[in-house]
């Protein structure tokens, strides 16, 4: 792209990481300090580290020894967050958190690139983004995107990485950029001088303030993960460069432990996964109804019982059993009441047909005695308990409260 700028020499006025944002590291002096609800702040005559804006997260890195812990502009100028006191000196240095940066470099051309083909090869635009840690998306026109489109339009990304198109930046005018074919959402309100622009040669021109690779091959890959619908077009989930890499390391060493479990290869581990859950449900079926059989067998036992208050204690691994069977006694026949407790702390009070009193009353007699808290209705009252091997004690109060 040629402009009547492009001759002209505007780098003076940029800051360092806009005039070359593969600088690491940074002379520069303080130029002013203070501390507000934030926290601790610097402004620096220069900077390499990027300031939040145009959808791309803060730079991390430090200035001397102090982390810098976000970048934001303002007014009257870009503010360095530190998470302590710099040293008190007029000259720092700054040192870039490179392979952050380099990542979100990757990311952003590679958002780039990927709404510039979609829109050009497919006709599909993009309408959001949002740079993430870990994975980043865009927001398409249309809804739903087939599988296989979204495999087409990989590939013919990946066609333009390899074709190591440069990447730059232009400065231009207002009036210059009217003439120019922009993609553009428009300035920001109150935007006055130049306009950045960057261009992916013959593919695309694009007003951004962000920080860019200079080849579409330093993006080296792409992958399309997924789609899902978002107000009323597709959000695409992609990465670019290292991250493709990094994600294809985790889920080999996750796949090469799912083979160890499993004992099945790559291509077979879905469909043993399947018959292992299949085969587990089948127990879990089974051992529900062994439950439920045990509880009737157990309510059968207690409701027999002569007793006017009658007691279980189930072990930490019965606990599940608790519940059922708390709910078959209340309201059955034979004694006017049931205390249940498990190794948990769990317990229950299930009062009888035979019972007059509401168990609102009896129940918090249990507890007390128990060291627990709890509640209840319909003649069953449920809590934990921190001391349930009282279960002697609790049944003798309540055995006293019903005579009461």
């Amino acid at each position: 792209m040629k402009t009547s700028h492009d001759s002209e020499d505007h780098t003076s006025d940029l800051l360092a990481y806009q005039r070359d944002p593969y600088l690491r590291e940074l002379e520069t002096e303080v130029t002013a300090s203070g501390h507000d609800e934030n926290g601790i702040w610097v402004e620096l005559g220069d900077t390499i580290l990027y300031p939040e804006g145009g959808g791309q997260p803060a730079d991390r890195g430090w200035i001397d020894a102090a982390p810098v812990i976000d970048v934001q502009r303002r007014e009257d100028g870009i503010r360095h967050l530190v998470d302590q006191n710099p040293p008190p000196s007029d000259r720092v240095t700054i040192r870039l958190d490179w392979d952050l940066r380099y990542d979100r470099m990757q990311q952003h051309t590679g958002q780039h690139l990927l709404t510039a083909v979609a829109l050009d090869q497919f006709g599909l635009r993009t309408t959001a983004f949002h740079l993430g840690p870990e994975v980043s998306d865009i927001e398409l026109d249309r809804s739903p995107i087939p599988a296989s489109t979204l495999r087409e339009l990989e590939a013919a990304v990946a066609t333009e990485i390899r074709a190591a198109r440069a990447v730059q930046p232009h400065w231009v005018t207002p009036e210059a950029m009217a003439g120019l074919p922009v993609r553009t959402r428009g300035l920001p309100d109150g935007h006055s001088g130049l306009v950045r622009l960057v261009e992916i040669d013959g593919i695309d021109l694009n007003t951004c303030g962000g920080t860019h690779v200079r080849s579409t091959s330093e993006l080296e890959t792409v992958a399309l993960l997924g789609t899902e619908p978002m107000r009323g077009g597709t959000r695409v989930h992609f990465l670019f460069g290292d991250r493709v890499r990094r994600r294809l390391v985790a889920h080999e060493h996750r796949n090469a432990r799912l083979r160890d479990l499993l004992g099945a290869p790559d291509a077979e581990l879905a469909t043993v996964a399947e018959l292992k859950l299949e085969q587990l449900k089948q127990v879990q079926r089974k051992e529900r109804r062994l439950r439920e059989r045990l509880a009737e067998m157990l309510a059968s036992e207690l409701t027999a019982s002569r007793e006017t208050v009658a007691i279980c204690r189930l072990e930490a691994e019965q606990a599940e059993l608790l519940r059922p069977l708390a709910a078959r006694l209340a309201g059955s026949h034979g004694p006017a009441a049931f205390v249940l407790t498990a190794d948990d702390g769990a317990f229950a009070v299930a009062l009888g047909d035979s019972c007059m009193l509401e168990v609102g009353e009896l129940g918090p007699v249990v507890a007390e005695i128990l060291g627990g808290r709890g509640g209840g209705r319909n003649r069953l009252f449920q809590g934990k308990a921190e001391h349930p091997e009282r279960l002697q004690a609790a049944a003798t109060a309540l055995r006293d409260a019903l005579k009461g």
